[in-house]
């Protein structure tokens, strides 16, 4: 599929992917709007399917990249859902403690664009640790769209303490100076204020 930019379409048509992607609207929904802009043997099915995240092409850290160490972690969580399993990041050549940094997906789960994006901190020299906040659903299962219809069915309060014991949990690991940032995406964003103001000057 060719490669395309936002310029590239209507804004009025990327709003209306905007309310899908934020669960406003159904994808039947957004394919009957799409479908004024389906023009020229374009239909709206290849609408949608042209504005869907490739993670492929958004990548740039391959994912065994042997600058890195990276594991898959469960951290315990007993005010949450019992536990939240992540991805942790760090360089494969530190000697000494590092800073971390939480990194919060959007409102699909933990995808391979949020593990890119934690292993570009992990080159940085940072500790970086992803949670993924659909754990207590079984996790992302590489599907957007079910990732976002799982994520419905999550506990908001429990999920959010599972972010906190995440951020803790990167905070007390004995490779990590104790001093931790936070950064977030969509709907990350909030989680991270919400971390800010739970934690104050711990975060």
């Amino acid at each position: 599929m060719e490669r395309k930019k936002a310029t590239d379409f209507p804004q009025e048509l990327l709003n209306l992917f905007d309310h899908y992607v934020h669960g406003e609207i159904s994808r039947r929904d957004f394919l009957d709007g799409a479908k004024k802009y389906a023009v020229g043997g374009l239909t709206a099915m290849a609408i949608w399917e042209s504005l869907r995240p490739n993670y492929a092409w958004a990548q740039q850290v391959p994912v065994n990249d042997p600058r890195l160490k990276t594991e898959r972690a469960t951290v315990p969580s007993p005010q949450g859902n019992g536990s939240i399993r992540g991805y942790l990041v760090r360089p494969a050549n530190a000697t000494g403690k590092l800073p971390g940094v939480i990194v919060v997906h959007e409102n699909r789960g933990l995808n391979p664009y949020i593990e890119d994006v934690t292993r570009r901190l992990g080159l940085a020299n940072f500790v970086a640790f992803a949670p993924d906040g659909l754990t207590s659903q079984g996790g992302y299962s590489g599907d957007d769209e079910k990732g976002a219809e799982l994520f419905q069915k999550v506990d908001r309060t429990k999920m959010y303490e599972d972010f906190i014991a995440a951020a803790r949990w990167l905070k007390g690991r004995p490779d990590c100076t104790g001093k931790i940032g936070a950064v977030g995406f969509c709907f990350g964003g909030g989680v991270v204020n919400m971390l800010a103001v739970r934690m104050g000057s711990d975060l």
